[in-house]
């Protein structure tokens, strides 16, 4: 018999997706979060200093991700993700101003590769073929496989794997970038075309979420923090949200899916990573001229990609340590520098705001991708989610979402015993 019930401590992505497949399969749930807001990483807010709604980070996901589509579907998300028709990847070398498209075409058979007008200027066939081996199933160094170097790897390699793990690309671990390119370039551009919230990620993924779960009874509770558990044999039998112990029902599950230094302080003996990476991000009240990309991704400068929305222009910077305890003025300097040289602007810097995200993800270095534990406990109603578990991806929205499938599997499928 399954749980008939679930409390579900975090209403990020993993605990949300968590929450709409327990509720669809008939399970009554609880969820609770710390913050004043659910979203997690992935919030927007009005920010009264750009007078303009912003997410907390630009965030993309790629249209082969099958848990973001799941998830959208069942929570009845009608906010469409942005995108182009194909696999289509701009590029601007701040260095030297050389601009370049990626052109992944359609189909499984790379033949993109073969064209010199659809892959890096200057560089090669033999680079493409080389990098086979990054799709090696190993939690070994890139660099241990590939060499990290030549256009190839500097014009398209190595930024799209820094967005994918944030952290140095020759570091990480070569599961996780396998894992990544597998289910999207390996596939074809039909499952590699990037897709990008608009107006918002709470409009795209939060607010549907959290009216589809209201509307059954599951609404989020906020500013609520789970203090401790008490464990009792094989099972966790009470939860202290500030106000003392309460009982956790024979028939209940907990599902916690708050971040790994949060779990580990929760849970004995839990094994979760350690070492985490920054993203710093700037936003910028200027509305992009016709005609510009909605993502660029630039080469030789500070920041890493430039997404053009309707209303702001915002930049990325992925494994941020360097930038992280910047002053904010000044990295908004030279992020409106570097916007300004790519999309060929001579102005003043508009109203701005710098968010800083220290603990972003988890570093995906095969030391750290080995810590990552697994959905299951060997408490049979306690469960784990979120990006930082073992995915097999790296920290992303679709591996979060699918950690949440995960738990909600497990607590459906273990049933009270």
């Amino acid at each position: 018999m399954s749980f008939a019930r679930a409390t579900i401590a975090g209403a990020g992505l993993a605990g949300l997706s968590a929450a709409v497949a327990l509720c669809e399969a008939g399970v009554a749930v609880a969820i609770s979060d710390a913050a004043a807001q659910a979203g997690g990483r992935c919030r927007s807010y009005d920010d009264p200093q750009l007078g303009l709604t912003i997410d907390n980070g630009n965030h993309l996901v790629l249209s082969g991700n099958p848990a973001v589509a799941r998830f959208r579907a069942a929570v009845g998300a009608a906010t469409p993700l942005a995108g182009p028709d194909h696999a289509d990847f701009a590029f601007r070398d701040l260095r030297d101003g050389r601009d370049w498209t990626i052109r992944i075409n359609d189909g499984p058979l790379p033949w993109w590769v073969a064209a010199r007008t659809r892959r890096v200027p200057g560089s090669g066939l033999r680079e493409y073929l080389a990098l086979v081996r990054l799709l090696r199933d190993r939690n070994e160094r890139i660099d241990a496989h590939v060499a990290a170097r030549g256009a190839a790897w500097d014009g398209l390699i190595r930024p799209v794997l820094l967005a994918a793990l944030n952290t140095e690309p020759a570091e990480s671990s070569l599961r996780l970038a396998a894992a990544v390119l597998r289910e999207t370039i390996a596939r074809g551009g039909l499952a590699t075309r990037p897709r990008i919230a608009e107006p918002s990620l709470s409009a795209a993924f939060i607010d549907p979420a959290l009216a589809w779960l209201e509307g059954r009874g599951s609404a989020v509770r906020l500013a609520r923090r789970l203090r401790a558990m008490t464990f009792d044999g094989e099972r966790v039998v009470a939860l202290d949200w500030g106000d003392g112990p309460e009982p956790v029902a024979v028939d209940e599950a907990v599902i916690l899916a708050v971040p790994p230094w949060i779990a580990a302080g929760l849970v004995p003996g839990l094994s979760a990573p350690d070492e985490f990476r920054a993203i710093v991000n700037g936003h910028f009240a200027c509305a992009p001229a016709a005609g510009r990309p909605a993502m660029l991704g630039l080469i030789g400068g500070t920041a890493e990609w430039v997404f053009a929305f309707p209303d702001r222009l915002s930049v990325t910077v992925s494994a941020a340590d360097r930038l992280v305890d910047r002053d904010r003025e000044a990295l908004a300097r030279i992020f409106w520098a570097d916007i300004c040289a790519a999309h060929g602007l001579d102005a003043p810097m508009p109203r701005w705001q710098i968010v800083k995200e220290k603990r972003a993800t988890f570093a995906a270095t095969p030391e750290q991708e080995a810590k990552r534990p697994p959905a299951r406990t060997r408490w049979r109603n306690l469960f784990l989610a979120g990006d930082w578990i073992d995915t097999g991806l790296p920290a992303t929205i679709e591996g979060a979402l699918r950690s949440g499938e995960a738990a909600a599997r497990l607590a459906i499928g273990a049933g009270a015993r």
